[in-house]
């Protein structure tokens, strides 16, 4: 099993938000109400982590490993939002989210299949880790930008305990050949997020058909345009920033597959080799 290592590595470097978070150092005169807005929406999209732990515990029931790591992550990401609106709580009361914009973001995702989703949220860990390093770069106000740049730690680690699963079930002789095939497909998609004209993340991809079009996360946010005028205009999470992303997931990838990919030219063809075996 990996939990119990995952659990206990995860532990050792977790902070509090009471000790570890400078509250006395906050500077009402470098939080703009744009930058503040901006806090909220953040909380309650990373609230979302609600309904995708319920996902993950259907589509893994046969996983109880997994499953019980699902139990440090939805922990940790809870306590993201959680922050986050301690933040405003603290400082910009009138933006706390209600519990009805909280909720708004628990709804049901269709079953997938689990090798694929679990890609998915690898490279929505590594997307979000460059996120709100971009964000923590962005905020004036230091203690906002000392939040950022603390989740933005926690989300790396999400993403290496997800890595370590994805070895441990490419290593299964039953299934590795499945899992291979399913990480290639959705790391190539996730790597490709120009060609896709927005940035992939689960945040905003369709995940229940009979909800179409209100089925993404972003959509059930106060303002549902504001995940893409948060990256282009607000924290510029421009074309240097997006190559970071895409050379640490076909970073990752070259590691798990023992492979060197380039590109993703390189992983596509890989790809296609895996799929016609």
């Amino acid at each position: 099993m990996l939990y119990p290592e995952l659990f206990k590595s995860l532990e050792r470097v977790r902070w509090n938000m009471e000790t570890d978070i400078p509250w006395a150092e906050f500077d009402a005169a470098r939080l703009s109400d744009e930058q503040a807005l901006t806090v909220k929406m953040n909380a309650i999209t990373e609230w979302a982590a609600l309904p995708a732990t319920e996902m993950f515990l259907r589509d893994f029931a046969h996983d109880s490993d997994f499953s019980a790591f699902m139990s440090v992550w939805f922990f940790e990401e809870q306590k993201h939002a959680l922050v986050l609106m301690e933040y405003l709580r603290r400082f910009r009361p009138e933006l706390v989210p209600s519990e009805e914009e909280l909720h708004a973001v628990r709804f049901p995702f269709d079953s997938a299949p689990p090798m694929e989703t679990l890609m998915l949220h690898f490279c929505g860990e590594v997307r979000l880790n460059h996120w709100y390093r971009r964000a923590a770069e962005w905020h004036t106000e230091p203690v906002i930008k000392h939040i950022y740049a603390t989740i933005s730690r926690d989300e790396a680690r999400h993403g290496g305990a997800y890595l370590q699963y994805m070895k441990h079930f490419l290593a299964e002789k039953e299934k590795g050949e499945a899992a291979a095939a399913a990480f290639a497909k959705v790391g190539f998609l996730m790597a490709s997020a120009g060609r896709a004209g927005k940035p992939l993340h689960p945040t905003n991809l369709h995940v229940n058909e009979a909800l179409f079009p209100r089925d993404t996360v972003q959509s059930r946010l106060p303002d549902p345009e504001w995940l893409p005028r948060w990256l282009d205009q607000q924290i510029c999470f421009d074309a240097e920033w997006e190559g970071r992303v895409q050379s640490m997931i076909l970073k990752n990838l070259s590691l798990l597959f023992g492979e060197n990919f380039a590109s993703t030219r390189d992983l596509n063809r890989y790809r296609k080799q895996i799929a016609a075996a």
